[in-house]
């Protein structure tokens, strides 16, 4: 059973921080907040995109570079007052067989995936923890809770970033900062454009990413540590089901 913990409820607008808010979901997400009278500082790494999204802050960063991650978050604290609510949503794609992966491939995409996110947190959470109060949003992907072909450094990123939360979740039961971990299934974002990589095996509709904002909104206000959104969680349990059969047929289809 996954851990849960009743923490803040963020009914009342606070203060978010929400990475990779340039476009996509971050970018769905910033709008709705700030909306909704939250005060929103954005990070992303194309400063243009980020001019068009309404923010109290705004901080041009690629989060590849980890110790400024680190700093940012102190200094977005710093600057917008306790941070009640972070966001770390910033992601990068990786397709490529695993037979054409170099180490350097599988580092950076989990220093943006994975590395960042943790960073980030550690570095507000003794604060979060001395209010007694706050929420650590990881937004995962479908590719944290199965494997997909051709994105085994995008997995092994996601897979940690399940892992971490869910870890996080029963490590902070009870202490008032809470953990939500959001699962996106195919959303329209620039992921799946990214120059250099390769077209994705997944060839079917996509979802809008205020699906996902509204979702996250959502989870904010409830318990429940894991949100599919949309829900797809019965992809996961047909996986776990059968491992072997998951694989089979996913060979099959990069074929």
């Amino acid at each position: 059973m996954r851990g849960t913990s009743r923490a803040t409820v963020h009914a009342v607008p606070g203060t978010a921080l929400v990475t990779g808010a340039s476009s996509g979901i971050g970018a769905a997400l910033a709008r709705r907040l700030a909306a909704d009278g939250w005060t929103v500082g954005i990070t992303g790494r194309r400063a243009d995109k980020l001019d068009a999204v309404p923010a109290a802050r705004r901080w041009v960063l690629d989060l590849v570079d980890l110790d400024a991650a680190e700093r940012l978050a102190v200094e977005a604290w710093d600057e917008l007052g306790p941070i009640d609510v972070l966001v770390n949503n910033a992601g990068t794609p990786k397709r490529r067989p695993a037979a054409e992966l170099t180490p350097a491939d599988v580092e950076s995409t989990m220093a943006v995936n994975f590395f960042a996110p943790a960073r980030m947190t550690l570095a507000l959470l003794p604060r979060m923890l001395e209010r007694g109060s706050g929420t650590i949003v990881n937004v995962g992907s479908m590719g944290g809770r199965v494997g997909i072909a051709h994105e085994a450094a995008y997995n092994a990123s996601k897979f940690a970033l399940s892992g971490w939360s869910e870890g996080l979740a029963i490590d902070l039961a009870g202490s008032g900062v809470a953990i939500r971990l959001i699962q996106p299934g195919p959303i329209d974002t620039d992921i799946w454009d990214r120059p250099g990589e390769e077209r994705a095996i997944y060839d079917g509709p996509l979802e809008p990413p205020e699906v996902v904002a509204d979702g996250i909104v959502a989870a904010l206000d409830g318990d429940r540590f894991e949100h599919f959104l949309p829900d797809l969680s019965a992809v996961v349990a047909y996986k776990n089901g059968d491992v072997d059969g998951w694989i089979r047929t996913n060979a099959e289809l990069a074929r």
